[in-house]
């Protein structure tokens, strides 16, 4: 977020909106009640929520939901809230299906699954490698999602569907960007060192597009459904096939946010 008010203001909305929602359901939905009572009522801020919400759908015999909610919430810093903000609202914006706040805290395995990452990836900078790679190993299976947990990623993303998302070690994804469903960002094979795909700002990849190789995506770049990217490509370029080639210049400056499917 660009400053503290502004934060603070956008946890209010979020955690506001999403506690006026969790009402709706309490009162409609005697079979959700329990949920709305453990991930909303009982916690005292959006983050505890978030939390809360992970908890419930990674715990399991080897790790236990007390233990899980703890850990994680030794883990939780400003880097992490930075961006769960950040993506709660690019999510809003850009994905009509979004009709509000709890949607994205209690449906949206992308989100879910792109904050397990933030955490894992705080794990692993600690050094904690082990419990990172847990992580990833759970999110790989309920959200199928497999990001490597030192892959980088910045804020406001959107993995729109989410199902089948890859991202391997060396992995950089700026700020501001929109990523459907089946994308790679991979290897070229067994290589080792920096050998994965760097994303900058405002770009949006396609469903079923495979990045490989250590290239760069320039800013506002769109990337067409079904691509196979192997060279960089320029910033505000559209390209599209297999192998993919450039089709023109982005429509819109900020593809990511405007989420046009168009090629040209």
């Amino acid at each position: 977020m660009k400053n503290e008010i502004e934060f603070e203001k956008a946890v209010n909305v979020i955690w506001s909106e999403i506690k006026e929602q969790a009402n709706d359901i309490a009162k409609n939905e005697v079979a959700l009640k329990s949920l709305v009572d453990d991930v909303v009522f009982s916690r005292n801020d959006l983050f505890e929520a978030v939390i809360a919400r992970l908890t419930r759908r990674l715990s399991c015999g080897a790790i236990g939901a007390t233990e899980l909610y703890k850990s994680l919430s030794e883990v939780l810093n400003s880097k992490i809230k930075n961006a769960v903000v950040a993506d709660f609202l690019a999510i809003k914006q850009r994905d009509p299906a979004c009709k509000n706040f709890l949607m994205t805290l209690f449906y949206y395995k992308g989100f879910m699954a792109i904050t397990t990452h933030r955490f894992a990836h705080e794990l692993w900078n600690m050094g904690r490698e082990n419990f990172a790679s847990y992580l990833q190993s759970l999110s790989s299976e309920v959200f199928g999602v497999d990001i490597h947990p030192a892959a980088r990623f910045g804020e406001g993303i959107l993995l729109d569907h989410a199902t089948g998302f890859v991202a391997g070690e060396t992995s950089v994804v700026e700020n501001n960007v929109s990523i459907l469903h089946e994308v790679t960002l991979g290897g070229t094979g067994n290589e080792t060192g920096d050998r994965h795909p760097k994303i900058k700002s405002c770009v949006l990849i396609g469903a079923g597009a495979k990045i490989i190789g250590n290239i760069t995506v320039g800013e506002g770049a769109k990337i067409g459904a079904g691509s196979v990217v192997l060279e960089d490509v320029a910033p505000h370029t559209t390209v599209a096939g297999v192998p993919a080639k450039i089709i023109g210049e982005s429509a819109d400056q900020d593809p990511a946010s405007a989420m046009n499917q168009y090629l040209s």
